[in-house]
């Protein structure tokens, strides 16, 4: 067999596959072997090798966080150049309210009937009855700012700090009024097009070296989660944790189809089948932010969204789209007025899906997101912000059940307008072959190609 038939064979889901397996198997065993002494030492006769401190805190640790900082490190330069280059090439600048107008519908439409469908299943499930747990834990929660200091926050005062900061928001913003003014400037913008569009290709060229370090990055990951994972905790609360990975899975594999069959009349086992690198990179890190690249290169390369589109909605949705924090949120709120024993009106209800709903874009700035969202929902019901301390052992899961769903809605939102954009290839979309998420990268070949 030829290395590129080897290649072809061994895709790149399948190494990721392969390595989540992996990492979760070593943490797992790991685990068991440090039992309740929470280390295990091999003595070497000249020293002793703490499998705690030189694989869990050093090489899983060191290994995880570098795939995670090379993720976000292209996260910024990619936004910023591929939103430039989408936003000069519109002819009609009016375009762009059209795309935030569908994009923010879209999002906020999938985030009412994520928490919606919580509710629903929470009050049919009852996760909190019968729960005997301790509530004198504490959490503080942080402020939230209103609605209109988070719009006068998109602005940026310095759009270098902003891209150093990593405020996506502002990144976004200053990307479009740039873009607009090369699309506006004649000749000098046209010369700069052609610029940002060799460094908008040199960055996707990164982002395929990258994606091929990630099944070691999703192993040192995933391995360290496990060893440190309370698994008793999950045990505890086995009925609503079992309840929002549920949710999940019917919002992202259920709701998400029936939207896109029924504005696009695309397949969905396609779109899924498509989605698995993407879905898979969201589940390991646990950041739409650190999985925008590859969120990107799929939507582009292989579901077939044309970069205008995909370089503003993707990056507005990885920002704002909060479908399976909703989720969790809706969950929890249930869950929460269970164990303490509070009894919610229908009126409590619809104010926790109209404050999640908006609260999925005024609280897009503020680091903990989900938390603080949260946070917000249990204030304007009435009940003890305390209680979030109860399932704050097992959101490190559900995060990253969440952060794969919340892509997947990203791709999908992006498909629709696209769609209805008439910027979509459909002729790419029905390509089983179509991307660049399943090629090792050839650097000998990379080399000629950028041979002068």
């Amino acid at each position: 067999m030829t290395p590129q038939q080897e290649n072809k064979k061994m895709g790149l889901t399948a190494r990721i596959l392969i390595g989540m397996i992996a990492g979760i198997s070593i943490g797992i065993f790991f685990q068991a072997l440090f039992g309740s002494k929470g280390d295990f030492v091999i003595p070497l006769g000249f020293a002793e090798l703490s499998i705690k401190d030189f694989f869990v805190d050093g090489l899983f640790n060191v290994g995880g966080a570098i795939f995670v900082a090379s993720l976000k490190m292209i996260v910024v330069p990619l936004v910023f150049v591929s939103l430039v280059v989408g936003t000069c090439s519109l002819n009609d600048t009016s375009k762009l309210a059209r795309l935030g107008g569908k994009s923010i519908a879209l999002y906020l439409l999938t985030t009412a009937i994520a928490i919606t469908l919580a509710i629903v299943a929470a009050l049919i499930i009852a996760p909190g009855e019968g729960v005997n747990m301790a509530t004198e834990a504490n959490y503080a929660a942080k402020e939230a700012p209103g609605f209109a200091q988070v719009l006068i926050n998109m602005f940026p005062t310095n759009p270098i700090a902003s891209m150093a900061n990593g405020n996506m928001l502002q990144v976004i913003v200053f990307a479009l009024l740039f873009g607009i003014a090369m699309a506006l400037a004649g000749k000098p913008g046209e010369r700069l097009a052609t610029i940002f569009v060799d460094i908008n290709a040199v960055i996707m060229r990164l982002v395929v070296i990258l994606m091929n370090l990630a099944p070691y990055g999703v192993f040192c990951l995933l391995a360290k989660l496990m060893t440190t994972m309370d698994f008793a905790i999950i045990a505890n609360l086995g009925k609503y944790f079992l309840l929002v990975v549920a949710v999940l899975l019917f919002h992202g594999l259920v709701v998400y189809a029936l939207l896109l069959k029924s504005f696009t009349g695309l397949n969905p086992i396609t779109f899924y089948k498509k989605m698995r690198d993407a879905a898979l990179f969201a589940f390991s890190t646990s950041s739409s932010g650190a999985t925008l690249p590859v969120t990107m290169e799929t939507a582009t390369k292989k579901l077939g969204v044309n970069n205008s589109i995909a370089s503003f909605t993707l990056p507005m949705g990885a920002t704002l789209n909060m479908d399976g924090t909703a989720i969790m949120q809706g969950v929890a709120t249930v869950f929460i007025a269970q164990i303490f024993a509070v009894d919610l009106t229908i009126g409590d209800y619809l104010m926790v899906v109209l404050t999640a709903t908006l609260a999925s874009i005024g609280t897009a700035a503020v680091p903990g997101v989900g938390l603080v969202m949260l946070a917000m929902v249990l204030q304007q019901v009435g009940l003890p912000v305390e209680g979030i301390a109860l399932i704050l052992g097992v959101d490190r899961l559900l995060d990253m059940t969440r952060t794969a769903v919340n892509v997947t809605g990203d791709c999908m939102v992006s498909c629709v307008v696209a769609a209805s954009e008439k910027e979509f290839d459909y002729e790419r979309f029905n390509n089983p072959d179509a991307g660049l998420s399943s090629e090792k990268v050839d650097f000998h070949k990379l080399g000629e190609e950028n041979k002068v």
